[in-house]
């Protein structure tokens, strides 16, 4: 017997859909914070000091938090080509932008306090600013051109094709509803760098970055439940026009598409599903009361928990379709038809059973043996060994 006989191909699509998500939550819940305390960096921090203590709350762990990105642009590329191919094609400028930012980052972390001239840490401060506003807004943007649908089409030969020119496809990213989704995500992970601040830091940088973090998750809480209104009177869904095949080859051009109804009618299909936006208005309210109140840890677990409702409910609220097309439904990618073959869906499957773990033992080391706050004293006493 072949042992990827083990796992039937409709299971393996779900494991693997489930994976994507993980992956992605994984992203948002650790680098998460790194992005929102680099856009709080301006405004939590007065001095040069007080921004030292910020920069080197996220330092030692930065890089490790990436890990949850370059495993998620993976997992799309092995498990989902289709996928891969079709949002780097409609979102390569938005794509571009990100990278350009995550890379800059890295860039002022190394560079911005090698000369003490204020005009140039000032410089680096607000590339670290930049570094973790543009990608947590521009991925909330993604996210509602996601719901809201995608303008391609595929070939016979499964080729995507988007009408209009490079920077067309970027501008035509910006409507009205996905720019309410990436203000959610930026206000959602500028509280969550707030809770990490507050877990980090002391005196006024925390103090600071408690109040910030109030407003935010009351304007993300405002701006989910204003686009979960606006998915169930505005925005159009998708559904299969008859029976799905779950275990047919990875092609959409096959299934039958239709565009119309809600996407809200997935909660009463699946009302289960609704435990999702339940958990994202309940972390959320958490995260609040925590940063009024002053309690650090709990706080954190607050926020981390309500990103994973808010990021989950869409995952949930969309299944089985990963991205719809707006322009030939038909063309739509979904968990049936846009996988990878039955082994290598498989043998992916074994080196995540593997690697996975020791990934997580490994990040739960480090931030055990990192864990304890950033003070001044510790920036001013080890300038040499600190960014």
């Amino acid at each position: 017997m072949i042992l990827s006989d083990l796992i039937d191909l409709e299971t393996l699509r779900v494991i693997w859909w489930g994976l994507l998500g993980v992956l992605l939550i994984g992203f948002a819940l650790t680098d998460g914070f790194d992005m929102g305390v680099g856009a709080l960096l301006p405004f939590v921090a007065k001095t040069d000091v007080e921004r030292r203590v910020v920069i080197n709350t996220v330092g030692p762990v930065w890089e490790g938090n990436q890990v949850w990105f370059i495993l998620g642009g993976g997992a799309i590329f092995a498990a989902w080509p289709p996928l891969y191919a079709v949002s780097f094609s409609g979102f390569y400028i938005a794509m571009f932008v990100i990278l350009a930012a995550l890379i800059v980052r890295p860039v002022a972390f190394k560079y911005r306090s090698k000369r003490e001239d204020p005009a140039w840490r000032e410089r680096w401060d607000w590339a670290l600013f930049a570094g973790g506003a543009v990608p947590a807004t521009l991925f909330g943007v993604a996210v509602g051109n996601v719901l809201l649908g995608v303008p391609f089409h595929l070939t016979q030969d499964l080729m995507p094709m988007y009408d209009g020119s490079m920077l067309g496809k970027f501008v035509g990213l910006l409507r009205p509803f996905a720019l309410l989704a990436g203000v959610v995500s930026m206000a959602m992970l500028l509280m969550h760098g707030a809770a990490w601040l507050s877990v980090k830091a002391e005196g006024a940088v925390k103090d600071r970055a408690r109040a910030i973090g109030v407003t935010a998750g009351m304007v993300a809480a405002g701006g989910y439940a204003l686009a979960g209104l606006w998915l169930a009177v505005g925005v159009d869904g998708f559904a299969f026009a008859g029976e799905a095949v779950t275990d047919g080859p990875s092609n959409p051009l096959l299934s039958e598409v239709v565009r119309g109804g809600s996407w809200l009618s997935a909660y009463a299909e699946r009302p289960w599903i609704a435990v999702a936006p339940l958990m994202g208005f309940a972390g959320i309210a958490l995260a609040v009361m925590g940063l009024k109140a002053g309690r650090e840890v709990t706080t954190l677990l607050a926020s981390k928990l309500g990103i994973l409702g808010i990021i989950s409910s869409v995952g949930l609220t969309m299944f089985p379709f990963i991205l719809p097309s707006t322009v030939d439904p038909d063309s739509s990618l979904t968990v049936w038809d846009a996988s990878s073959s039955h082994l290598t869906l498989f043998i992916m499957l074994v080196c995540a059973v593997i690697f996975m773990p020791l990934i997580l033992v490994y990040t739960a080391w480090v931030y055990r043996v990192l864990w304890g706050k950033v003070t001044e004293d510790d920036v001013t006493g080890n300038s040499d060994a600190l960014y």
